[in-house]
């Protein structure tokens, strides 16, 4: 098993802390197993067991609990009242009236309390609104490649491992498939992509047409590391198409799918003008091995916006908010606000080694008047600062405790 340090770490500094951990993020991330793998920290740190309540509600015999009342008097029957209670509860969304069944937990200061969930409903605005500043999410996201590569322990080779890393899924279970029967890999991200869009997608908003939404995914799938918005989607999916789409359909469909966290969505930053820009963005997929169920994604292939893929889910796993970047009329690749109110900025690019390249992902970083650090990631080998700007290649970036 691959250890997911990267989010053990935050568990171990919020255990006892007055807030209830939430856990969030797509379907097979690796969730459950996280959960259970701080479950059995806490037991190695002499937690008894008798004081670790753990339910999985995707597990057959959790079935029976319909309603939350239900589950709330079986939570409190398993745990002590006169000593500290670690409760865990997996995919806590299933269960109706859940918020209600979470803030009666939260309250016990006997309880320590623990969720996750696969779909930002379960920080939906009224859960949200019920728990202001009560929880704090931590978005789960599959391998990264510092973990990929503990997968396999006897490649030596991290150039050729990333280029594997790069063309094809990260899915816990994905990647143990990949060594194991290959084959199956396709068959098994195609399970994920239903689950999510016929359950978490379809199923819960009453969707009739599955049709609109399919174009949308290929689309975007398609457009990775592309500004676009729902007006120029809407021109491409109309043109020489019966089926016409709308304005505002596109923008509903969208907002199901980062919901579901199959897709994230970078907003643009005007750096000059210090504010939100309201047209265009970028959107990212939590899983470059999705587009080969989605299109014919050759091995190898639109290198440039995959790397940018890789780059912008690392940035999300080291913390704060990740922008797109508009400079006077330049673009630059990302901007991340970090916890302390302090910038990062970064260009990513396959190779800069010839100086029409070099010149211009460079030529963003002019004319930004602060002193915040600048990163030029890139495939080459070099790791040098030019003009103040620091060329690191994305190998070692990646790999960088």
């Amino acid at each position: 098993m691959i250890t997911r340090e990267i989010y053990l770490q935050k568990l171990r500094l919020l255990k006892n802390q007055d807030l209830i951990k939430v856990i969030t993020g797509v379907r097979r991330s690796g969730k459950s197993t996280l959960l259970e793998a701080f479950r059995n920290e806490l037991l190695k740190s002499g937690v008894g067991s008798e004081n670790i309540v753990f339910f999985n509600f995707e597990e057959r015999e959790n079935i029976k609990f319909s309603d939350w009342a239900t589950l709330y008097d079986e939570v409190l029957s398993k745990t002590n009242p006169n000593q500290k209670n670690y409760v865990f509860l997996d995919e806590v969304q299933l269960i109706t009236g859940f918020e209600k069944l979470v803030d009666s937990l939260f309250v016990k200061k006997n309880i320590d309390l623990y969720i996750t969930g696969s779909n930002a409903y379960l920080l939906s605005s009224e859960l949200a609104t019920l728990l202001t500043g009560r929880y704090l999410a931590i978005n789960l996201h599959p391998f990264s490649f510092a973990e990929y590569t503990l997968a396999f322990p006897e490649e030596k080779n991290t150039d050729r491992l990333f280029r594997q890393f790069i063309n094809n899924s990260t899915f816990p279970e994905a990647v143990n498939l990949s060594k194991a029967a290959p084959e199956l890999v396709n068959d098994y991200l195609q399970s994920i992509y239903d689950t999510v869009v016929k359950k978490d997608i379809i199923k819960r908003h009453n969707l009739r047409k599955f049709d609109n939404l399919q174009r949308i995914i290929e689309f975007l799938f398609n457009s990775v590391g592309s500004l676009v918005s729902p007006t120029n989607i809407a021109e491409q999916l109309n043109k020489n198409s019966d089926k016409k789409i709308s304005h505002n359909t596109i923008i509903k469909l969208i907002g199901y799918l980062t919901e579901s966290y199959i897709l994230y969505a970078a907003p643009r930053y005007d750096i000059k003008g210090k504010e939100l820009l309201s047209t265009n963005e970028k959107y990212y997929m939590v899983d470059l091995g999705l587009r080969n169920i989605t299109q014919t994604n050759q091995y190898d292939a639109d290198l440039g916006h995959k790397l940018e893929n890789v780059v912008y889910l690392e940035l999300l796993r080291r913390g704060g908010k990740v922008f797109v970047g508009k400079n006077n009329d330049k673009e630059v690749d990302f901007i991340v606000q970090k916890a302390n109110n302090e910038r990062e900025y970064y260009q990513v690019a396959y190779t800069v080694n010839d100086e029409k390249t070099f010149e211009r992902e460079v030529s963003s970083f002019r004319n930004i008047r602060d002193n915040y650090p600048k990163y030029l990631l890139t495939l080459d080998y070099d790791n040098v600062i030019v003009e103040g700007i620091q060329k690191k290649n994305v190998i070692d970036w990646l790999l960088e405790k």
